[in-house]
């Protein structure tokens, strides 16, 4: 994996981070580059919430922003902000504002690489509202400026029409900090974690490929 000089990360909600981009997370982290998180919500309108019910709609969002913070901590992420949009909402926000803030963040930390999600790929209108977002910012920067803009893409027809996704993070060397970061967002994954039990203790070929690969694509502007 490339050296780079700061990675920004910009995902709408708590988790988002932890699934598909963890490793690559850990790995930049481990390679001494400064890693920033932009995290836009605290996933406030997530439906997890137990069963049994372990909490209530007011309290999610303090239950989340404190998984957060622990996931950050287990990838080392020193830098994490917490931008106070409200979950499910991204998609309706004023399209110059959104562009504005992340343009400021860009500005002050002077990332080489951007990590966010493919816009129209990436099944929630969060997901895509954020990418598009990022996006729009990078795209005003002059071509021979701008920062790598990496994206993930998980829709059932993004390799249709993208192609293969042309970044593929080999992420074993840190694979258990993966895992402990999903597992930090408790209130989300817990029971995935135990449907996946039998799975991950015997090395499940299917679910090591996708724990240990991360992929993403680069986004191609047309300028």
């Amino acid at each position: 994996m490339k050296k780079e000089r700061h990675v920004l990360v910009v995902f709408p909600h708590p988790d988002d981070e932890a699934f598909g981009v963890s490793g690559t997370i850990a790995t930049h982290v481990n390679n001494g580059t400064p890693v920033t998180y932009a995290c836009l919500t605290l996933g406030e309108m997530g439906r997890n919430m137990g069963n049994p019910p372990f909490t209530n709609r007011e309290n999610l969002p303090k239950i989340r922003k404190e998984e957060l913070k622990e996931a950050a901590r287990v990838l080392g992420i020193q830098d994490l902000r917490m931008l106070g949009f409200r979950d499910k909402t991204i998609e309706f926000e004023d399209e110059d504002f959104m562009t504005n803030t992340i343009t400021a963040l860009i500005d002050e930390v002077n990332p080489s690489l951007i990590i966010t999600f493919y816009p129209g790929y990436s099944v929630h209108p969060d997901h895509d509202a954020t990418g598009a977002a990022v996006v729009r910012a990078v795209g005003k920067i002059p071509a021979a400026a701008r920062p790598t803009l990496h994206c993930v893409a998980f829709s059932n027809n993004c390799v249709e029409e993208l192609g293969e996704a042309n970044i593929i993070n080999d992420i074993t060397p840190v694979n258990q900090t993966k895992l402990a970061a999903i597992q930090a967002h408790r209130s989300q994954t817990e029971q995935m974690f135990k449907d996946m039990e039998e799975k991950l203790k015997n090395q499940d070929p299917q679910v090591m490929v996708w724990i240990n690969n991360e992929r993403f694509w680069s986004y191609q502007f047309t300028d």
